[in-house]
């Protein structure tokens, strides 16, 4: 049945005489929003009031940001990784974590990204080179070293040592001499390593690269043994020599990718390292253990086509040129171990 408007207003007049209103003016004050509890019609249908927040501290940012134990932002994805690439995220500033290297970072960025300094990293991993994709890190929650305390070490000496301050040392650990413990590890605080005797190599490799960069030819690490003439056949289809003699008695032949790679002598491949990993430069790379007590190293291949263990003949395609590992463009690195290569110039 329609009703009429004059029905309806005298329907409505008394729930309108007998509801508890509140102006919007006090609905959208902060003031009079948290002062004034919901009210309720005579339907008992709650009134609207403001939501409120109990988080202090709720996320923040957009597009793909995410809070990391409360105080730092994270892409979702980008090439400092994301949230759940942090292995063990610190939630304070005493708890060490362990992350997954994604691509683009550097020591530096991991670092920054942790609110400590890029040697940090580097003495807790006993870094000699670049870091790669899919590598985990140790990070500690401040600036400093690692240390695990011997037998006869004082916090006076540990400081000295690592150039730290031995008050710092105590406080952060909660220890003192007389309860310094053999065989506990304990943070330095802005302590500095010295280098390892592989690190202060690595820096002279580096060194080396960068100057290879500007021109420079790679310089020659070491190599002897007998002139075997004619034993090593080419191992490239084709190639020219694109570097002589360097690195571990190495030269490089260049050729495009995909090229066969050939044994060059008769043995047994004792390493076939695929995958496309770093391996200390060397990327994809076959050894080929020889009859005469020889080797041969074939490195930067984009494939291995041979397995460990298995008996190959000269001439023989053991893989193919690439440019895996530490090399600026398609080449094979060729290496005889226990003899002169044949092909230096």
């Amino acid at each position: 049945m329609l009703v009429g408007a004059g029905a309806l207003s005298s329907a409505v007049a008394p729930l309108l005489a007998s509801a508890s209103f509140f102006s919007l003016g006090a609905m959208f004050s902060p003031t009079a929003a948290a002062s004034a509890p919901a009210t309720s019609n005579m339907q008992t249908m709650a009134l609207l009031s403001p939501a409120i927040n109990l988080n202090p501290n709720p996320s923040v940012g957009g597009g793909g940001i995410a809070v990391v134990s409360g105080q730092a932002l994270l892409p979702q994805d980008g090439p400092s990784g994301t949230a759940a690439d942090i292995d063990n995220a610190p939630p304070e500033a005493t708890s060490i974590s362990v992350y997954t290297v994604h691509k683009g970072d550097t020591v530096q960025s991991i670092g920054k990204l942790f609110g400590v300094s890029a040697n940090t990293v580097v003495w807790a991993n006993n870094l000699t080179g670049p870091i790669h994709e899919g590598e985990q890190l140790i990070i500690l929650p401040v600036s400093g070293v690692q240390y695990t305390v011997k037998s006869g070490d004082t916090l006076a000496g540990i400081a000295k040592k690592y150039k730290a301050d031995a008050t710092e040392i105590a406080q952060y650990n909660g220890v003192s001499d007389s309860t310094l413990a053999v065989g506990t590890s304990i943070i330095i605080p802005n302590g500095e390593a010295p280098l390892t005797a592989a690190q202060q190599a690595a820096n002279a490799h580096a060194t080396a690269i960068r100057r290879i960069a500007k021109g420079a030819t790679e310089p020659y690490l070491g190599g002897s043994g007998p002139d075997l003439g004619t034993y090593y056949a080419w191992p490239v289809a084709g190639g020219v020599i694109t570097q002589g003699l360097h690195g571990w008695n190495a030269v490089d032949i260049g050729a495009p990718s995909g090229t066969p790679i050939y044994a060059a002598a008769d043995g047994t491949v004792i390493i076939a390292r695929g995958g496309g990993g770093w391996n200390g430069g060397y990327g994809n790379y076959v050894v080929i253990s020889h009859g005469n007590g020889t080797q041969t190293l074939y490195a930067h291949m984009s494939r291995v086509l041979v397995s460990a263990g298995e008996p190959v003949s000269q001439g023989q395609t053991i893989g193919k040129v690439g440019a895996t590992g530490e090399a600026t463009g398609p080449h094979l690195h060729f290496e005889v171990r226990g003899a002169v290569n044949p092909f230096a110039n």
